[in-house]
């Protein structure tokens, strides 16, 4: 085979993968946006601020107590007897560990209750994400976090969050 002849199959071969990848149907899927802009999930957040609301106030008094002493300490530490100074640290370090202990509690809840909504909703999701695919008959799918830029007719994050939507 001469070097002309490879080149004519080489180029026939490169035309005709790309007619192939031409009438590909793709499509491209923002997964987390998906979960995040469905109605359950802004609900869950509501109902979240409302179930945790107490204990975040809680959290935000104990740190705002914490720094108040602290600045009370950096400030006034000079001027205080060593007994009062001893007494404000002391104060403060107490403070400052029930925020750890109130923070980390806090963080705990609300990962598992996080844990708990993505467990309820994820075979929705992946429902809603599956009746779209096969409705759209696609033959790639990729994720929207691997892809630099998508025109809107090919993103179908937004058909899957009404099709998650609509199914209660």
């Amino acid at each position: 085979m001469g070097k002309f002849t490879r080149v004519a199959v080489m180029s026939l071969l490169a035309m005709a993968s790309f007619q192939v990848s031409a009438e590909m149907k793709i499509a491209v899927l923002d997964y987390q946006m998906a979960l995040l802009e469905s109605d359950a999930a802004k609900k869950y957040s509501v109902d979240a601020e409302q179930q945790f609301g107490s204990q975040l106030q809680r959290v935000k008094n104990l740190e705002a107590e914490a720094k108040r002493l602290q600045e009370r300490l950096q400030r006034d530490g000079e001027q205080l007897s060593q007994s009062e100074a001893e007494k404000l640290d002391l104060e403060f370090r107490q403070k400052a560990r029930e925020f750890q202990v109130a923070s980390r509690e806090l963080n705990e809840a609300k990962a598992q209750s996080d844990r708990q909504m993505l467990e309820a909703l994820k075979p929705k999701l992946d429902a809603a994400v599956e009746a779209v695919l096969n409705a759209g008959e696609y033959d790639l799918v990729l994720d929207r976090g691997g892809v630099v830029d998508v025109k809107p007719q090919f993103d179908i994050t937004r058909q899957v969050i009404e099709r998650l939507n609509s199914s209660r």
